[in-house]
């Protein structure tokens, strides 16, 4: 499955198009975050997401994780969010 990765500069409204694409299409997105920032994104596009589905009639929950991921190598923490119908 394809992971949507999220940094400081995305734009919650166009990542939330994304996951309520990918829920839709796929019935579960798994989003990823590495940093503050980029956490901060991604939990607003998940609320927005939520809204986008709701007009669907698509209710949605999030499962947050952690999840280590190794860039340049160097292994990091990353923030991962299952998003997926109730």
């Amino acid at each position: 499955m394809d992971m949507i990765k999220v940094s400081a500069r995305s734009r919650s409204t166009s990542v939330a198009g994304a996951i309520a694409g990918v829920v839709r299409e796929k019935r579960r997105a798994d989003v990823q975050a590495i940093g503050a920032g980029a956490v901060n994104q991604a939990v607003k596009a998940v609320a927005i997401a939520r809204g986008y589905l709701a007009l669907d009639g698509i209710d949605v929950i999030c499962i947050p994780e952690f999840s280590e991921v190794e860039i340049d190598g160097q292994e990091r923490t990353a923030v991962k969010m299952i998003v997926e119908p109730r």
